[in-house]
């Protein structure tokens, strides 16, 4: 496959032996040779050896449904990292070929039967054990085909992916009604506990992603068919991860991925991180020098405030290998952050800079992020690294990206903020590093450190004075103000000064209507001062509050955003949101 071969050189993968046998020349490969070979496909991936991973499960991926789905989820991995347009072709070449294969071992059924299953949802109970592995394996390479799928830039693509993920999911449903009906003795087999562990991953990642949901749709979700229980998902994902099984990594890093990154963006940072902890712990003791194992160990010391160690896992995490730049770029975002914290402005932009050059994922955010950083620089730093902060704020509307016809919300919310800068006479962000910092939930993590805190408070009051003194204010001025009032909020909230944290967010609230551009200001300040009173222990003012902005407030940046996180802050209070009327809770 030609354009396969040419996206791995491109990333700098090794090719395959051209002697090596061809599948043709071997006998049919076993279901449990199968595993044990992925299984030493799986560990040359984790010891950073991406390219002989390949090389192994490529002579049998057009012969053993394992070595197909093995094969094509590196190729997806790598083209979600790259973001580039042949990895991406490669990729879905891949994964269409991989579904052949699996369907030439799925069982075969006649018009009549296929008719009953599909009416009645009832699974067979007379398939094989491959036949059952077949099934799993179509769901699992299914399930990657809708996430590419999602990526084509029509509403035709975006219906597509949602049908394959709907049929994913019934397939994973069927899968699971199998395993609980087959024989004692089945059960005993080697092969069987890596049918259970793709059930749990499949079954758990399905439920951990739709609980996410607010519960408006999550309530279409569930008259479509689908069921998200956060606690049932993450049940399954860790009887996942905590089995010895093929895809015990997958259920693992859905769970890392969880907790270190979709609870901080998407929810209210409440982390576990002991159980983040002890699950990567066998996996850094197996591969003490893989690439993840330093990477998911640098961002759980990044969620523990402790920035050191984190920027010296980071940088370990680029050294452990070059075949895959991509992960170099994950860390450059990481430590970009981490010296943000510190209002290390120079080492942030050092990495800042390394993204907009060599990464294709957001231009337009990298961009955004490179010119706020400058921003917060003495303007000679600035000009001895000759940039222009003016020229990069215009680049950026130019540079959005645009999936399934919609622009990405971030993109979105930082194209309109580079907008000042588009008139011949532009006008200055405020502090655009924190205000970014803040779209990112970062307050959460550096408010772990307080004397952190206190510099990045000192930073928004000296701010504030310059506003304040502003002969001239601009049309964006109460904006302005608005901003270093929530960001004052946040620091002094997460420094135990509640009552001065919530005279700042009273400020942003009572300038509603006078703020002409930045709309999200007072819904986001409003979820603040619900998660304040939720401190103090006023429960039935925090859920009023958050009430106010579900009802009150629409059509403004991030709106999705705030809803994901109102409804897991909504969550969090248990008992008092389980009482409220369905609109309380509906986003």
């Amino acid at each position: 496959m030609e354009g396969e071969d040419n996206s791995v050189q491109q990333v700098g993968l090794k090719q395959p032996n051209e002697d090596a046998i061809l599948p043709e020349e071997l006998p049919k490969m076993g279901l449990e040779t199968a595993l044990k070979e992925c299984f030493t496909a799986l560990n040359l991936f984790l010891n950073n050896r991406f390219a002989d991973a390949l090389a192994l499960l490529k002579p049998w991926k057009s012969e053993s449904m394992y070595h197909a789905m093995g094969y094509s989820s590196i190729l997806v991995m790598q083209a979600a990292m790259t973001f580039d347009a042949k990895d991406m072709d490669a990729a879905m070449t891949s994964l269409r070929e991989s579904l052949q294969v699996c369907q030439r071992f799925r069982k075969k059924t006649g018009l009549m039967e296929s008719l009953a299953n599909l009416w009645y949802r009832q699974p067979a109970d007379n398939l094989t054990e491959e036949e059952m592995h077949a099934e799993l394996c179509y769901a699992e390479v299914l399930l990657q085909k809708a996430a590419l799928t999602f990526l084509d830039e029509s509403i035709i693509g975006f219906i597509k992916g949602g049908m394959k993920i709907r049929h994913s999911y019934q397939l994973y449903k069927d899968c699971q009604a199998m395993e609980k009906v087959i024989k004692d003795e089945e059960k005993q087999r080697s092969t069987h506990i890596h049918f259970r562990g793709g059930v749990s991953m499949g079954i758990g990642s399905f439920n951990l992603m739709l609980s996410l949901l607010p519960s408006r749709v999550l309530k279409l979700m569930e008259f479509l068919g689908f069921s998200g229980d956060r606690e049932v998902g993450l049940s399954e994902l860790r009887e996942g991860a905590t089995t010895n099984n093929l895809r015990s990594i997958l259920s693992t890093l859905t769970l890392l991925m969880f907790q270190l990154y979709i609870t901080v963006i998407l929810g209210t940072a409440d982390v576990n991180l002991s159980e983040c902890e002890a699950l990567l712990k066998p996996y850094c003791e197996k591969f003490p020098n893989g690439a993840l194992m330093h990477f998911f160990s640098a961002r759980i010391a990044v969620l523990k405030g402790n920035f050191t160690f984190a920027q010296e896992r980071f940088l370990a995490c680029i050294a452990s290998q070059e075949e895959w730049r991509q992960i170099h770029h994950l860390c450059y975002w990481e430590l970009m952050w981490v010296y943000s914290f510190e209002q290390n402005w120079f080492e942030a932009y050092r990495y800042a800079n390394l993204l907009s050059k060599e990464n294709k994922w957001s231009q337009a955010v990298y961009v955004f992020q490179k010119a706020a950083i400058l921003s917060m620089m003495p303007e000679e730093e600035v000009n001895k690294l000759n940039e222009n902060v003016v020229e990069l704020f215009r680049q950026v509307e130019g540079l959005r990206l645009r999936f399934a016809g919609k622009s990405i919300p971030t993109e979105k919310f930082a194209a309109k903020k580079a907008q000042r800068y588009s008139s011949s006479t532009p006008v200055k962000l405020v502090v655009p590093a924190l205000e970014m910092m803040y779209v990112w939930n970062g307050f959460t993590i550096v408010g772990k450190r307080p004397e952190l805190t206190e510099g990045i408070l000192s930073t928004l009051e000296k701010a504030e004075e310059q506003l304040r003194n502003d002969p001239n204010p601009s049309e964006y001025h109460t904006g302005d103000e608005c901003v270093v009032q929530l960001l004052k909020g946040l620091c002094l909230r997460n420094l135990g000064r509640l009552v001065q944290a919530e005279i700042c967010f009273s400020r942003v609230i009572s300038s509603d209507g006078d703020i002409k551009h930045d709309s999200y200001l007072v819904p986001f300040t409003m979820y603040e001062l619900g998660l304040l009173h939720k401190q103090k222990g006023e429960i039935n003012k925090a859920i009023a509050v958050m009430e106010n902005v579900m009802t009150n407030y629409k059509d403004y940046n991030m709106e999705s955003r705030l809803h994901f996180r109102i409804h897991a802050a909504l969550n969090t209070m248990g008992s008092f949101a389980a009482k409220l009327p369905p609109s309380r809770t509906a986003a």
